[in-house]
């Protein structure tokens, strides 16, 4: 039976892992407003977004260890034509941006010290160790067989490209020299937290498989009541003090501090909402979305307030 067009444009846009893309393009736009950047090039972003879906595609067209009867491996069953040929077109976007961005900044290379270097790849290579290794020299290694240092790992890596890569890459294209700040630092833990708690949100939804799989997730481990009322909601609150002290400390306009509230109340309601059974499109739109929340509500307090 043939899908109707919404639900095949909304299966396409999530399980295709476009909005992953449009939501790190977006908080990367929110992160430089707010450490009173300019925006990036189009060219920037456009590797941003490209890489993104290239980095989630992966793990849906190489891992064999998922149930075929989920909803999302059967996407990429049904369209693996069009997402072999999608990977090879983003793959050369990213190439190609990333070559004329470095043919454009050549001279700007030369003056970065090792801590900027550092600051470059540490997050990239915190991605691919999430994935992986696996040869007959070096073993077996990743980083998601390590079920609670997972929603860190990868709130980490997200963390540095929304938060830090904007500045970073922003002062490399003009010529600037950059230097982290207090601002920066606070928005990175912001963010981290902010993404690591929605990765453990997300683990609920894997309950059942961590738990044949051995893999020692919060969910698993503590269970999804004590995961949602002791680990998730104190997070949130811990987070939402945190920001308003912050605030309060730099004079936030009072519609400003209430916008930024937002996402904060909304993680803490969809938190709640958990201990009912979802599908995983609810996870992809509603808890992921919670990404789109935070940047558009964080932009919009920025450039109004």
């Amino acid at each position: 039976m043939k899908q109707p067009f919404h639900k095949a444009l909304i299966s396409f846009i999530f399980f295709g892992n476009y909005f992953y893309g449009l939501c790190a393009v977006a908080l990367s736009i929110e992160a430089s407003l707010q450490q009173r950047y300019p925006l990036n090039s189009l060219l920037y972003y456009t590797i941003v977004f490209c890489a993104t879906v290239l980095y989630y595609t992966r793990a849906y067209i190489t891992d064999v260890n998922v149930t075929t009867n989920n909803k999302r491996i059967l996407w990429y069953v049904q369209f693996r034509r069009w997402v072999f040929f999608s990977q090879i077109l983003f793959t050369i976007i990213v190439i190609l941006c990333a070559g004329i961005f470095l043919y454009k900044n050549w001279q700007h290379l030369k003056w970065l010290s090792w801590w900027h270097w550092a600051l470059i790849f540490i997050f990239p290579v915190t991605a691919a160790l999430y994935y992986g290794i696996n040869s007959k020299k070096f073993g077996r290694f990743n980083l998601r067989n390590s079920g609670w240092l997972k929603p860190f790992v990868i709130g980490f890596a997200w963390a540095g490209l929304v938060t830090v890569y904007p500045v970073l890459f922003y002062s490399l294209d003009y010529g600037l020299i950059f230097e982290p700040t207090l601002v920066g630092l606070f928005l990175f833990i912001k963010n981290f937290m902010f993404i690591t708690i929605l990765c453990i949100m997300f683990d609920i939804k894997d309950y059942a498989v961590d738990y044949n799989r051995q893999l020692k997730t919060f969910v698993v481990e503590v269970g999804l009541r004590n995961t949602i009322f002791y680990i998730i909601i104190p997070l949130c609150i811990i987070g939402l003090v945190s920001f308003i002290s912050y605030a309060i400390l730099r004079h936030f306009h009072v519609l400003k501090i209430g916008l930024n509230i937002i996402p904060f109340a909304a993680l803490i309601a969809v938190a709640w909402s958990m201990h009912r059974r979802k599908s995983i499109l609810y996870y992809l739109i509603i808890i992921d979305g919670l990404m789109l929340v935070k940047a558009l509500c964080g932009t919009v307090a920025m450039l109004y307030f």
